[in-house]
């Protein structure tokens, strides 16, 4: 048998030869945007929309233009992504390419901002005359008795049929009443069961932004009267006691749960977006912690790395069809952009260092989403 050649170098195997009998270069691969990595830059043409008109969508509390705030240099930042450019977001532009179809952000509070974002976004604030409230024919309504507000919101944009939904799942588990005539009884959190709204409206959706992480802790569980159950019996494996393994466990099985369901959907696509992450210093929420800076970008403006801040998540979507919203490191860099010690009311206490002024980080969020679609 004879000797099977070496391939020529690869600069030479992507050539084609021309009449002539030239080497002629093919076009190379396009690559793809690589969205985790980059640098914000400033940009005068933010924010988005107006922390101002943006009442009807946008929590008071979050709105740090109604607070106490003096600065607000955290709203004129974007996010470039490496080697390529973030399209611009044009509302008119996104409801056309999501036509006939439903978003649903699905997770905790840090999920809603992205919800508030998105509708501050598309409506540039205005209340708008083409929005119709369809929260009823997704139950989300206020089911609970002294509930201070719905499991979620819905509303359709009736001129090209697209509906945003946000529905709240701290924990992206089944929660269960452990005694349905008595709720002081408590709930039980199925660990490897998806949220009941995802089994009962998956067929729906068409876009599908899933988020958990700052609830996974002892003090949320006994204040939620939650207990942890795994195939229909109570917890008590030492695989799920520490709550980033409970936490882990969760996730891995909404996302191998969903991954099973896509080839059912094929006109569904899937984000696990990576956790938001937090920015006290010299305590917690409840012990004193700050977040004071107004400097923009004190400790760099730019990511350059292979791999996520949000390693479990980042595993847990690996070799699966659910794409990582990867925005942890990006949100990093943006101490400034937290809520800090500013309320409407002028209270003080504790500083939020968790959830941001909008407009702000979330609305790249919300960009870099609709880039990747």
């Amino acid at each position: 048998m004879e000797a099977t050649a070496a391939p020529p170098p690869m600069s030479i195997v992507h050539n084609t030869e021309n009449v002539a009998g030239k080497q002629e270069a093919s076009p190379p691969e396009k690559k793809e945007c690589d969205y985790r990595n980059g640098k914000w830059v400033p940009d005068d043409h933010r924010p988005l929309y107006s922390g101002l008109r943006c009442k009807r969508w946008l929590s008071d509390s979050w709105a740090c233009r109604l607070t106490q705030r003096k600065d607000f240099g955290y709203e004129k930042f974007r996010w470039q992504p490496e080697g390529c450019n973030m399209p611009e977001f044009q509302a008119s532009q996104f409801l056309t390419r999501m036509q006939d179809k439903t978003i649903a952000f699905v997770g905790d509070s840090l999920g809603r901002q992205m919800f508030q974002s998105m509708m501050c976004m598309l409506t540039g604030g205005d209340d708008h005359s083409q929005l119709e409230d369809v929260g009823k024919h997704h139950g989300l309504v206020l089911a609970r008795r002294r509930a201070k507000r719905p499991e979620g919101w819905a509303y359709r944009f009736r001129r090209t049929n697209t509906t945003i939904l946000y529905y709240w799942s701290s924990t992206l588990c089944d929660l269960e009443p452990l005694k349905r005539s008595d709720p002081a009884a408590g709930y039980a959190m199925h660990l490897d069961r998806p949220p009941e709204f995802l089994r009962n409206n998956l067929h729906k959706l068409h876009v599908l932004v899933l988020n958990t992480g700052h609830h996974w802790n002892r003090g949320k569980l006994t204040a939620n009267r939650w207990r942890m159950y795994v195939a229909g019996a109570p917890d008590h494996g030492r695989g799920t006691a520490a709550m980033w393994k409970a936490k882990s466990f969760a996730v891995h099985s909404v996302v191998r749960w969903l991954d099973e369901q896509l080839p059912s959907h094929p006109q569904l696509k899937v984000f696990y977006r990576s956790l938001s992450p937090r920015h006290f210093s010299s305590g917690e929420w409840n012990t004193g912690g700050t977040c004071d800076s107004t400097v923009p970008l004190a400790k760099g403006n730019a990511v350059s790395q292979n791999h996520s801040d949000d390693a479990d998540g980042e595993a847990a979507v690996r070799g699966t069809g659910i794409k990582l919203l990867d925005i942890t490191a990006l949100s990093r860099l943006r101490e400034e952009g937290h809520i800090s010690r500013y309320t409407i009311g002028g209270a003080q206490r504790g500083q939020d260092c968790l959830h941001w002024c909008l407009p702000g980080v979330p609305d790249t969020w919300n960009e870099i989403m609709a880039a990747q679609l």
